[in-house]
């Protein structure tokens, strides 16, 4: 049977994730979804598109979409949907789970690579974030669960952005670039996303060959000051001049990048990864990498979730293309001046 792709929908109380679930169910696209909702009594599908009212865990909804209702182990309703489609008992074709809005999406990334069941019928194919415009300035200033979860974006959302000013959604996307800049952000209005910004993204294969593309990182160069490699001035609380940002917070969740033109040697990074990860892999949301390395004339695609990572085999290096190793990192306060002290002593 073909791996299931599965994607997590995030983001903070209020921020309209109900609202685009709702209109991805009701699309026609042709597709048919399971939806896991965790605490399902509190923030439900709302009951018109639900056939019935029913005790079951899992409820057919009119349009042939299905809604799995857990309270208990996600893991134990995803090996619940996966026997029932095995066996064909349910038809669908994805899984969408929305979590609660004070969730973490973390533990909820882990449990596709952590369980050898799950990870042998489910893809995870990336973590949506949605953000509201008028309250995530607060939001983002006052709760680490709205924070980590940009950090964990594949993809960013956001909402309500007719509610404030202009430059005030300006000064959020920026603030929101700096945390995480590897994942695009898009305006949505209630709801309103095409469904290839939704789905398919293959945000998040750990050991899969990733068609990468070589600039994933080539806007969060506009905010590059050529400081050492090529770190962008990720302290918020500065006035970036020329920018007419001034930002009066200061963030746990940042990014950095890395980059380097020469090799990296494969045993020392492993050793020096490996480490690093043991230590602050809690912290350390998403990190992922184009890495130029000795002994190979092919790309070497690495990514990571906390303690979990992976890397692959590429594309080859073109004839007349730099090799250049690009790694950003995205976490709680991470050690910056350790990785890349760290990173450096990793070059041949």
């Amino acid at each position: 049977m073909a791996l299931i792709p599965a994607t997590i929908l995030t983001g903070f109380l209020g921020s309209g994730k109900t609202t685009l679930l709702k209109r991805i169910l009701s699309e026609a696209h042709g597709q048919k979804i399971a939806v896991i909702e965790n605490e399902f009594g509190e923030e439900n599908i709302d009951n018109d598109i639900l056939v019935t009212e029913s005790k079951e865990q899992i409820v057919q909804m009119s349009n042939g979409c299905i809604c799995c209702t857990i309270r208990e182990d996600l893991r134990e309703a995803l090996q619940l949907l996966a026997a029932k489609k095995r066996k064909g008992l349910l038809d669908f074709d994805r899984v969408v789970i929305e979590t609660t809005g004070l969730a973490d999406p973390g533990p909820v990334a882990q449990t596709f690579f952590m369980d050898d069941e799950i990870a042998e019928s489910y893809l995870l194919d990336s973590i949506l974030t949605l953000v509201d415009a008028k309250h995530a300035p607060q939001q983002l200033n006052d709760r680490q669960e709205a924070r980590r979860q940009v950090g964990f974006a594949d993809q960013i959302f956001i909402s309500k952005s007719d509610l404030v000013a202009e430059e005030e959604t300006e000064a959020l996307i920026h603030r929101l670039k700096h945390m995480n800049p590897r994942a695009p952000q898009q305006k949505v209005h209630f709801g309103e996303v095409p469904i290839k910004d939704v789905f398919d993204l293959r945000g998040f294969n750990l050991n899969a060959k990733l068609d990468i593309d070589p600039d994933f990182l080539k806007e969060e160069e506009a905010h590059d000051h050529d400081h050492a490699h090529g770190e962008h001035c990720d302290h918020p609380s500065h006035a970036h001049e020329g920018h007419g940002h001034h930002h009066h917070h200061d963030d746990d969740v940042k990014s950095f990048v890395y980059r380097s033109d020469r090799a990296f040697d494969p045993a020392r990074l492993e050793d020096f990864l490996g480490a690093i990860v043991n230590i602050y892999g809690p912290r350390m949301l998403r990190y992922k990498g184009v890495l130029h390395m000795q002994g190979t004339e092919r790309k070497v695609i690495f990514q990571g979730v906390h303690q979990l990572m992976g890397s692959d085999l590429g594309p080859a290096w073109g004839a007349d293309e730099k090799r250049t190793s690009r790694m950003v990192f995205i976490g709680i306060d991470m050690p910056r001046e350790i990785l890349e002290q760290g990173l450096d002593q990793c070059l041949v």
